[in-house]
């Protein structure tokens, strides 16, 4: 027997153990194998090593696991491929953390001992995530985990880089990078945060060189201007016409700088000249490129002024540095304004510090060449992004990508096998021996290499991972079945940094596509709205959210509101209504079993007699329709919202009720069918929802004798699926208008504040003979479940105190004179409308006061709105119970 209540803590840490013993989650078994020719595959975004779960990975994988699921019940060959990246700066970080604490340093280790350190680190408490994801209810194939500095994933790494080297397609250059003076290394642009600060913005005159005066530049960096080659001004802007091609003097250092014309600079925006610092800044960058200009790189690493400056700035750190240029400009009258700037600074998301664009030698790919492919593959469909509106920011950054910067200085990651000779000529091979053949052929004798001491980017090697965890480069059987892969679902964050990089690759190495169709999901915000940050104090943490209300009723609130293209606003209220939900199934799953509700195994839902039986069985199959169609087309919340109304309106509430008079009769046919029916349709329910509610589904499955629970789980049972023989549209139509004119009757009764044990009449006028038909056939139902003395057809002048309402063409009458108080009734009706009409007034009046929407928070605005669209319809529900005296 069940118990009274569902406990999602007894029940899903043990229900998770028992799916992996039972190897529910394993790829091509016998099994599957022998029905199935189809497979169906996912590679999890691989989360990072040292990380935790978030609301992000929590609505990620809850919609991965759906579709596994889905697709696992369908009988297809499912392989969910999970994983961890090495996380090459946080996971250094979190190492070298440990060793601070010890007094030591990765210097005083060196290398080779600290790389060893950190896998040390990873054995033993790295990948907490992936048990954290088990919480979650996550059913990927474990025993296929892999880590992207595995040994077969590390010497597919190598690989790819020497191929691409002798292709032509990485090279060395000289380069800006996102330079982070903390951590000491380049990173990528999602590692960079745009932080709004208070600044300042220096006007600074610069003397021209012909002695006829100044041109005025404006910046929020002073300490970099002393690494200016030039002054850009707009080749249409007529103040500067004549100083095009004349020089300005660079104040501090004395050096020329040439005036250009150039687009970048904008005549609206300050003077509308601009000081170009190519080595500093990515747009002046560009505009050196353009006009060959001189690179003067000012910084050292750690972001100190180097030997490229006047003596008096050496060494100085460059906040520091910026105070003392800004002394010595006012001192000599240099500076002609200062203005108060609110401006976006970068900062390193790891080491917290500003960034520096600065010059360095790194490794490039060239990713506009291997952009190509990776475009053409979504133009022609070959994938497809869903939603599609993602299919513009794909092509916008893939046709304008600028080169990929792959090198890292870091200790932590693949290392580039590139290995220089004595003159510093490079020889890039998969191994030290092939390199030192290399030299020695070069040389013509044996000398001695020093291998490149950088790391690729993380990026490169996830850039790989659908081809390598199916165990590429080799011609496995994994790779044959599963590649390409059948589904992404990832972040809109990452399409550059990721997705991009898959397809390319996939592309280049294997000729096809690495995935079919790629799902991007929003972001959860908080229930204002809000993004979620540890600054506002609103971030949720998923795993206490499962320890207090259970895994299924998260899984199910973040699948219920990921409609495509919104965020998901979350709130711990939904969850709770949601953990309810389970509940409720939990109940009527009880019900079924005081009831004797057992599964027949001739049971056919086609020839159910009873409207009642025959009404659920064609409302299964329409949600069984919906949820189907909703899901293939990764429509998540409409799914959830499909089942959550058939579940809990359909079958929990109405067929419930239904169902009682025919299941606490004599035993006989009657009694028979509604037990083989609610049977057949808890069995059904649980398929349906098990998806996205894999704990209290499998839970309940095996707990009511299904007969396939002796030898296989709810998680490997099949997908349900019926025809249309199964519809009766008579009986469907008979009993919707029962609920019908059940739903009315109880709407009045609780705006005339019936009371909830009395029983009133009914009078029924202009019923055509169709409905007196149907009324005749379900007349106990309707006064047994509207709580009904009598039922009669109206002849005559109405009784006193009636109020009315319309059932389609039949007008209902409820005379209530004899049960309420009309008049006290239309009095309290009436001042709750005025009541209403001064809080609409004064929130339209609150609204329309662009004060009021202009500086309020969004989200204070937005809830406003909500209030009032509320308030509105509150007032025209006891509008219309006015309208019924």
């Amino acid at each position: 027997m069940l118990e009274k209540t569902f406990n999602p803590s007894e029940v899903e840490r043990r229900l998770y153990l028992q799916w992996e013993d039972f190897g529910a989650f394993v790829c091509g078994t016998d099994e599957v194998d022998s029905i199935c020719a189809k497979s169906y595959s996912i590679v999890i975004p691989p989360p990072n090593v040292t990380g935790s779960l978030h609301m992000g990975h929590a609505l990620n994988n809850t919609l991965q696991d759906i579709i596994i699921r889905l697709q696992r019940m369908r009988g297809q060959d499912v392989l969910w491929q999970p994983g961890t990246d090495h996380a090459g700066i946080a996971t250094q970080m979190v190492v070298e953390r440990m060793l601070e604490e010890e007094g030591v340093s990765r210097q005083d280790l060196g290398r080779d001992e600290f790389v060893k350190r950190v896998w040390e680190w990873k054995d033993q408490s790295g990948g907490i995530i992936t048990g954290q994801l088990r919480r979650l209810g996550a059913s990927c194939d474990w025993s296929r985990e892999r880590f992207t500095m595995d040994e077969g994933l590390s010497k597919a790494v190598i690989k790819v880089f020497v191929a691409l080297y002798k292709q032509g397609l990485i090279y060395k250059d000289k380069r800006l990078v996102n330079w982070d003076p903390k951590l000491k290394t380049a990173i990528s642009d999602l590692e960079v945060q745009q932080t709004e600060v208070s600044g300042k913005l220096w006007h600074i005159k610069y003397p021209l060189a012909d002695g006829s005066g100044f041109i005025t530049v404006a910046t929020t960096r002073p300490e970099t201007m002393l690494g200016d080659t030039a002054i850009a001004v707009h080749p249409d802007d007529e103040r500067y016409k004549r100083l095009v091609g004349k020089y300005a003097i660079l104040p501090l250092v004395g050096r020329q700088l040439i005036i250009v014309a150039d687009d970048y600079a904008d005549p609206a925006q300050g003077s509308g000249a601009v000081k170009i610092t190519p080595a500093h800044d990515f747009n002046d960058f560009e505009v050196g490129r353009r006009h060959d200009l001189e690179m003067v790189n000012v910084l050292d690493a750690e972001a100190r002024l180097n030997a490229n400056v006047p003596e008096a700035y050496h060494g100085l750190e460059r906040f520091e540095a910026r105070d003392n240029v800004l002394a010595d400009l006012e001192a000599q009258g240099l500076i002609a304004r200062i203005d108060e700037h609110t401006h976006m600074v970068p900062y390193g998301d790891r080491g917290g510090v500003p960034i520096e664009p600065w010059l360095t030698e790194q490794w490039y790919a060239d990713a506009a060449t291997l952009a190509k492919p990776a475009i053409e593959a979504v133009r022609s469909g070959r994938t497809k992004f869903v939603p599609k509106q993602w299919e513009k920011t794909y092509y916008d950054w893939m046709e304008n990508i600028q080169p990929w910067c792959i090198s890292r200085q870091l200790w932590w990651g693949h290392q580039i096998p590139a290995w220089y000779g004595p003159d510093g000529e490079i020889f890039v091979d998969e191994t030290l021996a092939e390199a030192q053949a290399a030299a020695d052929v070069c040389y013509g004798e044996t000398v001695e290499l020093r291998r490149d001491e950088d790391v690729l980017d993380t990026w490169f090697s996830s850039g790989l991972w659908p081809l390598t965890t199916l165990g590429w480069p080799e011609d496995t059987a994994e790779l044959e079945r599963y590649y390409p892969t059948s589904l992404l679902v990832t972040g809109f964050d990452i399409i550059f940094f990721w997705v991009a990089r898959m397809m390319m690759f996939g592309l280049h190495f294997k000729g096809e596509v690495p995935f079919h169709t790629v799902y991007i999901h929003a972001l959860v915000r908080d229930a204002k709205g809000q993004k979620m940050s540890k600054s506002k104090g609103n971030v949720i943490d998923p795993l206490e959210l499962i320890e207090k209300y259970g895994a299924d009723a998260l899984r199910f609130t973040l699948a219920s509101q990921a409609a495509q293209g919104r965020d998901v606003k979350l709130s711990e209220q939904r969850i709770e209504g949601n953990r309810n939900f389970a509940t409720k199934l939990w109940n009527a799953a009880r019900f079924c079993e005081m009831n004797g509700c057992e599964l027949d195994p001739d049971f056919d839902p086609a020839v159910v007699e009873g409207a009642v039986n025959q009404w659920l069985v064609g409302e299964l199959k329409t949600a069984q329709d919906q949820i189907s169609a909703a899901l293939d087309a990764y429509r998540f919340n409409d799914a959830a919202n499909d089942a959550y109304h058939f579940v809990w309106g359909k079958f929990c509430d109405w067929f419930v009720e239904f169902s009682k008079p025919a299941l606490q009769a004599f035993d006989g046919p009657a009694k028979d069918e509604a037990r083989a029916t609610a049977a057949w349709a808890l069995d059904a329910i649980l398929r349906l929802l098990h998806p996205f509610m894999p704990f209290v589904t499998e839970e309940l499955w095996n707990r009511t004798g299904q007969p396939e629970a002796s030898d296989q789980m709810l998680v490997r049972a099949a997908w349900p699926k019926y025809g249309d023989e199964v519809v009766n549209s008579s009986a469907r139509k008979e009993i919707e208008w029962v609920i019908r004119l059940i739903t009315e009757i109880r709407s009045v009764r609780a705006e005339m504040n019936v009371p909830p044990s009395a029983k009133i009449p009914m009078l029924l006028s202009g019923a055509s003979p169709k409905t007196l038909a149907r009324l005749d056939r379900q007349r106990n139902l309707v006064t047994t479940l509207a709580r009904i003395s009598k039922i009669e057809e109206q002849s005559g002048d109405l009784p006193s105190g009636s109020v009315q309402t319309v059932v389609d063409e039949a007008t209902v009458i409820l005379p209530l004179a004899n049960v309420i108080d009309l008049e006290r009734e239309r009095d309290r009706l009436t001042k709750a409308v005025v009541k209403l009409d001064g809080q609409i007034g004064g929130m339209t009046k609150k609204l329309a006061n662009k004060g009021f929407t202009d500086k309020a928070p969004a989200e204070v605005v937005v809830a406003q709105r909500e209030r009032l669209t509320e308030a509105e319809q509150t007032r025209r529900n006891l509008q219309d119970a006015l309208s019924r005296f």
